[in-house]
């Protein structure tokens, strides 16, 4: 390796990055844009460091039932009370504060998959359908 190339590199100006793809031809320069701790910050939370309000709305939103366990909770006869839902959400609510996709809740002799970025329950299985069930693709369990 040539010692003499490697002490005399001089990285490109701007001038000389325009038109090569990057995007820097369209008038952007270099040095615009967000800072690394911004996009950082928004690879751990999933949010973009501006979206603090909409954070804050996502975060008090109710959880939803997607049809397939509204038809589970028909065919197997599950209800939840508002006392549920409201423990349900929390439970939503603590598992995405530890980053998790994926939740298995077990509540009230139910167990709910619940897409936690969502705030989706995916399916709900009552305590008769538990047995000898393999629960596959969950990040974390929340018993209650």
């Amino acid at each position: 390796m040539d010692m003499k190339k490697i002490n005399n590199f001089q990285p490109p100006t701007p001038t000389e990055l325009r038109g090569l793809g990057n995007g820097l031809d369209q008038g952007s320069e270099i040095g615009k844009g967000p800072s690394f701790a911004e996009t950082l910050g928004q690879l751990q939370t999933g949010f973009p460091p501006t979206a603090g309000k909409n954070a804050t709305l996502a975060s008090t939103e109710p959880v939803k039932f997607s049809n397939h366990a509204v038809e589970r909770m028909m065919s197997r006869g599950i209800q939840f009370s508002k006392e549920d839902m409201g423990r349900l959400n929390e439970a939503v609510q603590r598992a995405a504060s530890k980053g998790s996709k994926d939740s298995l809740i077990l509540m009230n002799d139910s167990a709910l998959i619940v897409s936690v970025k969502n705030k989706t329950v995916v399916t709900v299985m009552d305590k008769n359908a538990l047995k000898e069930n393999v629960f596959t693709n969950i990040d974390s369990t929340i018993v209650m």
